[in-house]
């Protein structure tokens, strides 16, 4: 059962006041809303002791010293992947053996929690000035440049992909029930490849990759599908074209392809986190294709 709310001393008094009144327990109950063993233990305690006031409590003493503790905080702030059971044998160092719970506690109540850390790509001191200059860079251009950038990407759909239902209704012991359970297959049992494109006035051409892409192959695809996709949603001639670090996009083949066609593109800077919107129409694309359940990569294909 958890614990109640404590009763404030202004509370206490008025029970006090009401019981030297003549009040019983059942009506200063009633009176103040409180539930009536706790007037009578309030006015049990003041008969005996002669006081609402807590009284002095007892209790095991902290076997973490404040010099201790300081110790563990300079340690956490220093390497903040320093686990507890590593602090404890830090502290037993200078003899003091507590249980690694309780170092936990204690940094919990100096403010320092154990969390998951979060993730970022590993970057060098390159990557991080040209990700900033990028940053910079495009920091006020206005909403006209944006509306026309054509975003492209690839990305591959798998048969039995991440997208299907991760959670079931079952009761207890029904866990491996056959209709509880969702079947796997190794390398998500086939996958499509896919190219697609899309701006802020709607998604453009896609288009299904057979084998193995190389720079060609992806010159092709451009060449079948950007301009169309340039006319269809009605950009400007200003518009550009966005795309990845890729090696099929950087090649000095494709490079040339580019310039050769007059394809402006947007400069990407390496290791950059998924700043591709992109990314959120390929989730929906492949939830809306795993709702179809597709039996065979040729169904996959087809949805």
């Amino acid at each position: 059962m958890p614990r109640s709310k404590e009763i404030q001393n202004q509370m206490r008094k008025r029970i006090i006041e009401l019981y030297q009144f003549g009040k019983g327990y059942k009506a200063i109950s009633k009176a103040l809303g409180l539930q009536r063993t706790t007037v009578r233990a309030i006015i049990h305690k003041w008969r005996k002791h002669g006081t609402v006031e807590n009284l002095p409590r007892s209790g095991r003493p902290t076997k973490i010293t404040p010099r201790a503790q300081r110790q563990l905080i300079q340690e956490v702030t220093k390497d903040p992947t320093t686990t507890s059971k590593e602090l404890q044998a830090s502290l037993a160092s200078v003899k003091v053996s507590v249980h690694d719970s309780t170092i936990r506690k204690r940094l919990g109540k100096n403010g320092l929690h154990g969390r998951v850390p979060r993730r970022k790509p590993l970057l060098s001191k390159k990557n991080i000035k040209a990700r900033l200059s990028f940053a910079r860079k495009h920091l006020d251009d206005p909403q006209d440049f944006w509306d026309n950038t054509l975003w492209t990407d690839e990305t591959k759909v798998e048969l039995f992909g991440r997208c299907v239902s991760h959670y079931v209704w079952r009761i207890c012991n029904t866990a491996f029930q056959k209709k509880n359970i969702i079947p796997t297959v190794k390398y998500g049992g086939g996958s499509v490849m896919v190219w697609g494109c899309f701006a802020a006035s709607g998604p453009g051409r896609h288009a299904v990759i057979s084998g193995t892409m190389n720079s060609a192959v992806y010159q092709n695809i451009l060449k079948e599908n950007v301009r169309p996709s340039v006319c269809d949603l009605k950009l400007k001639r200003t518009w550009v074209l966005q795309q990845d670090n890729d090696p099929k996009h950087t090649s000095k083949s494709t490079s040339e392809w580019l310039k050769k066609n007059k394809m402006k593109t947007l400069e990407w800077p390496s290791q950059s986190p998924d700043l591709n919107p992109i990314e959120m129409l390929w989730h929906d694309l492949k939830k809306a294709v795993h709702a179809r359940k597709p039996s065979n990569v040729a169904d996959l294909q087809q949805f």
